[in-house]
């Protein structure tokens, strides 16, 4: 009896063994499994990080088209770059947007205010556009939305429907994304970058005023892949 009931013990130390070392096993396992899945998420995000930049960027290629339209923001580079078009012979016309804001507060405060337009074609006259190819598109734009809906409402009354619009560098794949789901059906618009836009895709952390254009430009596409249910203050 004595025998074997020492067996019977050396059994059981056998498979708590087994069984402990199969529990190790799989705790083992397991870890090495979160420290991969961590790994790849770490390697994951740092490629999203570092290339966000060059991803933000995006151009279609040139082509003759109705009208160049300058987006508006960043004076004077896109009206700048709008002109050195218009020189090369892309469109016979420069089509602006009026913002809103501030001249409609301002405005009622019995304070007159020259709009971004003003300036855009002020500058497009000082580059060598006539003062008749420029025209300001109504009605008045609070967002890019609205913007590139003035642009498409226009080209929806013309023959050619296509349109080259300028914007800055960061901006580009934003300006692509809403065209597609606001203007598509009624013309066709070849987004393009201000050349001399100092945005750096390649090291946009490096400065503020880049890692604001990256932040930006992410949050304005998740709001645009979401169907823009976030809309401008009143």
């Amino acid at each position: 009896m004595t025998t074997s009931a020492a067996r019977d013990s050396m059994r059981r130390t056998e498979v708590d063994n087994q069984a402990n070392s199969g529990t190790v096993s799989r705790r083992r396992g397991r870890a090495l499994a979160l420290v991969a899945a961590l790994g790849c998420g770490l390697i994951l995000g740092m490629v999203m990080f570092f290339g966000v930049g060059r991803w933000l960027v995006v151009e279609d290629p040139l082509g003759k088209a109705r009208a160049i339209a300058v987006l508006s923001g960043r004076m004077p580079l896109r009206a700048m770059e709008a002109a050195k078009l218009y020189r090369e012979g892309y469109a016979p016309e420069i089509w602006l947007t009026r913002s809103a804001e501030p001249a409609a507060t301002l405005g009622e405060m019995g304070i007159s205010f020259a709009g971004e337009d003003s300036y855009n074609a002020r500058v497009l006259i000082h580059e060598g556009v006539p003062a008749g190819a420029i025209r300001v598109l109504e009605p008045p734009i609070v967002n890019t939305a609205d913007e590139l809906n003035a642009i498409a409402a226009a080209l929806a009354k013309e023959k050619d429907r296509t349109a080259i619009i300028v914007t800055t560098k960061a901006h580009t794949r934003r300006v692509r994304l809403l065209w597609r789901r606001l203007g598509s059906g009624r013309g066709t618009a070849i987004v393009r970058a201000a050349a001399e836009d100092s945005f750096d895709p390649r090291h946009w952390w490096r400065t503020t005023s880049d890692a604001l254009d990256v932040v930006r430009e992410v949050l304005g596409l998740m709001n645009a892949w979401a169907g823009l249910p976030l809309h401008p203050a009143k």
